[in-house]
């Protein structure tokens, strides 16, 4: 693998800056000054420095976000902020991308990587990978609603597939119920249009598990982390978990 691709593929450095770092001679491999941007390296084998600091090589990245209100799930946007506005710079990478999408107004679980694999395993219809979200819903949501949500529920333009819904709490004074609901697709505004097929309205909407991974409670919203090993294994191992 050559040099300039080595460290553009795991540090914010671009082809163009790494040759400029060569040139400040900033950059050693295996503790001797790289002259060529051109250099070919081994990513499993040789060491490479950049202003002294050993720069391991990472070809697939997998963050999980913990995705805040009036932010969109998109890599640009001309009007609103975007996930990938809240990277710090270093984590900040031109080809990390959101694992599906949440609503700009929908919080909660979000995976940002760079692993196309990965979010084709997630997300493809054919792998009925579950999404379950956390929702505050105006009025009583009733077992007469679970049982329509158990059956699947015909919308305008397609019929949504049986979905878990689980009520959690009632709160006669607010005249609001707690739920948890557990889907396998990820159509536009489903949830909250699910919810209006049945006359309620979603208050607040929070995705809180994709298949085995579970909402970090310790991240604020608009923080992020790196998967652990194990998460990212079970990811790729078991899709389908039980429900919480």
């Amino acid at each position: 693998m050559r040099l300039d691709k080595y460290l553009a593929d795991v540090t914010p450095y671009s082809r163009k800056d790494v040759k400029l770092l060569i040139k400040q001679k900033r950059v050693q491999v295996n503790e001797i000054l790289a002259k060529t941007p051109k250099l070919q390296v081994d990513e499993n084998a040789d060491t490479v420095q950049v202003d002294g600091i050993a720069i391991t090589y990472q070809a697939l990245f997998y963050y999980e976000m913990n995705k805040p209100q009036d932010v969109v799930s998109a890599t640009r946007d001309k009007f609103d902020a975007t996930v990938l506005d809240l990277l710090q710079p270093d984590d900040f990478r031109e080809d990390l991308f959101p694992v599906g999408r949440l609503d700009k107004d929908t919080t909660g679980l979000l995976i940002l990587s760079n692993d196309g694999q990965l979010a084709h395993r997630i997300l493809s219809p054919k792998k009925h990978v579950p999404k379950i979200y956390e929702a505050l819903i105006a009025g009583e949501v009733t077992a007469t609603d679970v049982k329509r949500f158990a059956q699947g529920i015909q919308l305008e333009d397609f019929l949504a597939q049986p979905a878990q819904l689980e009520i959690i709490t009632f709160d006669a004074v607010a005249n609001q119920t707690l739920i948890h609901v557990q889907i396998a697709e990820g159509k536009f505004h489903q949830v909250k249009r699910m919810f209006e097929a049945v006359d309620k309205a979603v208050v607040t909407l929070k995705r809180i598990q994709m298949g085995s991974l579970k909402l970090d409670e310790d991240l604020e919203p608009g923080a992020y982390r790196p998967l652990t090993s194990a998460e990212l294994a079970a990811l790729q191992t078991n899709p389908t978990p039980d429900a919480p």
